[in-house]
């Protein structure tokens, strides 16, 4: 192997040191052939040597691949989120049914023990989420959370409601990825930034300075914001990633829709406008339209069980099963 040969694990942090070994082994294999090569009396003896320093060479190629390989897996299938809930159709029981949404969420990724750090929240008259995202991170929490993304539903009869009456109220979720390598590209003029400052609760913790920030992005109008961090420049990079994740979400949707023919394979296609699942309370029941498959005890899936689910969800089976029948109603 030539020196060009291996210049990507040079270029990788991860296998540079490796690759220098395979390099100097290199050198000195060249070396022994010299010298093998003007004494007869060390060819015998430079057999040997250089097959163990081929045997070192393959040793030292396979752990290179084999780490390539792991960064492509966590390329396509990255060890952090972003986890953006928003209220929908319901007024004040959406904004409440967005806040259970998160805290199952946040729940749930306790149970795998990934860390859960909330990035913003818009909180409504009652303490729902308008609007709330946050950052997830863990061993395989996207190929887990993958399928969350969509327009969940609750049917129950609000604690305000007088009349008995069964409310409906909806509320999207959206798991954006956070990969390592990105092919979007902000120029700092295709951006807006406004600072402003975090307050706590009950006018608690009030920060004196902007540390608050928001990001509007011109050309689609998407807006994000941080205000977990307690400096602006954290609260700048935090809504930069959650930008850029929030962009090549948009752009795998539409190259998605672009390319499904069939629009009911939509259960890999990460559409926020598609209504995935409903929980209905009176009857105790989680039921996903995708696989048409039902849970019960939907108060422990709110405390965080949600493993049946994800898996069922997850199951090529199941994706197989949606791709082949009718849109759900």
């Amino acid at each position: 192997m030539t020196e060009i040969d291996i210049q990507k694990y040079k270029d990788n942090p991860k296998t540079a040191y490796l690759a220098d070994s395979f390099l100097r082994l290199a050198k000195e294999e060249e070396e022994i052939k010299n010298m093998a090569g003007s004494d007869e009396a060390m060819k015998s003896l430079a057999e040997e040597e250089l097959s163990n320093i081929q045997i070192q060479k393959t040793e030292l190629l396979r752990d290179m691949e084999n780490i390539f390989k792991d960064e492509e897996k966590e390329e396509e299938f990255p060890n952090e989120v972003i986890l953006e809930v928003r209220a929908g159709t319901g007024g004040e029981e959406a904004a409440l049914f967005a806040q259970e949404l998160a805290e199952m969420y946040g729940k749930y990724a306790g149970f795998k023990g990934w860390s859960f750090q909330n990035l913003y929240t818009s909180e409504s008259a009652l303490g729902g989420y308008k609007e709330a995202a946050f950052e997830i991170r863990g061993k395989d929490v996207y190929r887990k959370l993958r399928f969350e993304t969509g327009v969940h539903r609750i049917q129950r009869i609000p604690a305000t409601e007088k009349m008995g009456r069964v409310h409906t109220s909806t509320a999207s979720v959206a798991i954006m990825p956070v990969r390592k390598k990105t092919t979007i590209e902000i120029k700092p003029s295709d951006i807006e930034i406004e600072t402003s400052r975090s307050g706590g609760a009950g006018g608690q913790n009030v920060n004196k300075v902007e540390t608050a920030v928001r990001i509007i992005h011109k050309a689609t109008g998407i807006d994000v914001r941080s205000t977990s961090q307690r400096n602006q420049l954290k609260n700048r990079e935090m809504a930069m990633s959650i930008l850029i994740a929030k962009l090549e979400a948009k752009k795998e949707e539409e190259e998605a829709a672009k390319h499904s023919a069939n629009r009911k394979s939509q259960i890999g296609t990460a559409d926020r406008s598609e209504k995935i699942r409903t929980y209905n309370i009176l009857q105790d029941r989680i039921t996903d339209h995708r696989i048409k498959e039902s849970w019960h005890n939907i108060e422990k899936i709110f405390q965080g069980y949600l493993d049946p689910i994800i898996e069922s969800v997850s199951n090529p089976k199941s994706i197989e099963d949606v791709e082949n029948t009718p849109e759900a109603e």
